[in-house]
């Protein structure tokens, strides 16, 4: 891995001249980088769904569950009818990927269940699909000027607003999205 950097639990932030209808003005949380490609979930885009309406779909009881309201996101194109959590702290989960130290992301019906149950991890955001990357794709678009990158903050993640996410990881970076032009250009 030469010459290669990470952008595992770093933010990749839209350009404003990003066009794709799928990524325009989102936040996407690195969760796995390689030589090989990359993965990550979409954190500021929301369904019309919540969790109590895919738990129902798993025939997954929570009658109690403090949870049931949380809005599902729109994780990424990808596999748009997979569910993944992302969440803090790590726990023990049948399917998790560890992003950081204490966040991870997980896929296994466990951690619904335990959400359902209101023994869930502190925070998390339940998306579906998942964003992903061809090996050097990612590069290339960083390249292209289509994104910025910078490290991901929790605050972020799981305590601002899914509207203003965009904006608020922007400015992490000295950033202010609102006064940026939409052409790029190399020098």
């Amino acid at each position: 891995m030469t010459n290669f950097d990470s952008l595992i639990n770093h933010f990749l932030i839209a350009m404003p001249n990003l066009g794709d209808p799928n990524f325009s003005r989102t936040v996407t949380l690195i969760c796995e980088h390689s030589n090989e490609g990359a993965m990550g979930l979409v954190i500021n885009r929301t369904t019309d769904l919540c969790l109590a309406d895919v738990l129902q779909q798993m025939n997954i009881e929570a009658q109690d569950s403090q949870h049931l309201r949380e809005p599902v996101h729109i994780g990424g194109p990808v596999q748009a009818n997979r569910g993944f959590v992302l969440h803090e702290p790590l726990g023990k989960w049948e399917s998790t990927l560890a992003v950081a130290d204490d966040l991870g992301v997980s896929t296994s019906r466990d951690i619904l269940e335990a959400l359902a149950h209101n023994s869930g991890p502190a925070n998390y955001i339940l998306t579906l699909g998942y964003a992903g990357w061809a090996a050097g794709q990612l590069e290339h678009e960083i390249a292209e000027n289509a994104w910025l990158s910078g490290p991901s903050d929790r605050g972020i993640i799981f305590r601002t607003p899914p509207e203003t996410r965009w904006s608020a990881a922007a400015r992490l970076l000295g950033v202010d999205l609102s006064i940026m032009s939409g052409d790029a250009g190399h020098a």
